[in-house]
């Protein structure tokens, strides 16, 4: 059986919609739990996942509340809380197609060997995609994830989305739970949680893969278009990746501080390639990303 789990934080004006896009799956009811987790909401969550239950009665719901501030906190108490042998974790900002459930439940089922999956992240924009938005900008500030239309391995240094990726139950035994330093924390932007389990995943010689059928579409407001929201992400993303190697050792900072360097080269090439193209904002916005998240790896 599938537990797809949501974990939510002051997300009423979306909730109800990601929840109706799961009921109206392909795959039957009984194949599947949602389990949500309240990570302290304010707002009208509570409300809106009633309606859902008044709605689709035929859904097996649960519904948790997780007092522990933060987004690793919750996504282990949906562990703990699922029935499943497979762990389906869902963005609470998002939709997925209809064949979404039943993708993921066939492939696990067909192939007993594979520990993870993941699937392609669409982003949907509220108002309309910036001018500045280029392939690596977009993949982080929306989530964007698309590697063709083949089941495939997911190529080295790359791993499923957090808003879309299923675990068997097995892998938690195995590596751990999510690393509750990490993750984002109420409107803290820290993140690095799912790398720090996909790399502890490769270091056992797990296998993970892309499914192009299993679709998640992620919808932007306007406000994360904003210089405020980006400055803040890709800073948070350095002080991630500081707090995350720093933890294993000295030795793996050391590596990600030498990794930078390299991504500035890239950076400072793309940029020019942009500029010349006629796309200068393009490449001065990957200028500013690379600025905010040495800033944050650095501690400044």
């Amino acid at each position: 059986m599938l537990s797809v789990i949501i974990c939510t934080y002051n997300r009423d004006k979306y909730i109800y919609n990601v929840l109706k896009s799961l009921a109206e799956n392909t795959l039957l009811p009984e194949k599947y739990e949602i389990v949500l987790v309240d990570n302290n909401c304010t707002d009208n969550t509570c409300g809106e996942c009633d309606r859902f239950v008044r709605d689709f009665p035929d859904v097996r719901f649960r519904y948790f509340v997780e007092t522990n501030q933060g987004l690793s906190h919750a996504r282990n108490r949906g562990i703990k809380e699922s029935a499943g042998d497979i762990l389906v974790y869902v963005d609470d900002d998002a939709l997925v197609n209809n064949e979404y459930l039943q993708t993921y439940y066939d492939f696990f089922n067909q192939y007993p060997d594979i520990d993870a999956a993941g699937g392609p992240i669409i982003p949907q924009y509220e108002t309309q995609e910036p001018d500045w938005m280029s392939h690596f900008t977009k993949a982080l500030i929306t989530g964007y994830k698309y590697l063709g239309d083949k089941i495939r391995e997911f190529p080295q240094n790359d791993f499923p989305g957090g808003g879309n990726a299923a675990y068997r139950t097995s892998v938690f035994e195995k590596v751990g739970l999510f690393n509750v330093d990490l993750g984002r924390k109420g409107d803290s932007l820290v993140g690095a949680e799912e790398k720090d389990i996909f790399d502890k995943m490769i270091a056992q010689g797990m296998r993970f893969f892309y499914l192009p059928d299993a679709i998640l579409y992620h919808l932007i407001p306007e406000k994360k278009l904003s210089k405020d929201y980006f400055d803040r992400l890709t800073y948070s993303i350095g002080q991630s990746e500081r707090m995350r190697t720093l933890a294993i050792g000295k030795w793996k900072y050391a590596k990600r501080l030498i990794s930078e360097c390299i991504r500035w080269a890239a950076s400072i090439v793309l940029c020019i390639g942009h500029t010349l193209t006629g796309f200068p904002k393009k490449g001065w916005k990957l200028i500013q990303f690379r600025w905010n998240v040495t800033k944050g790896l650095v501690g400044k």
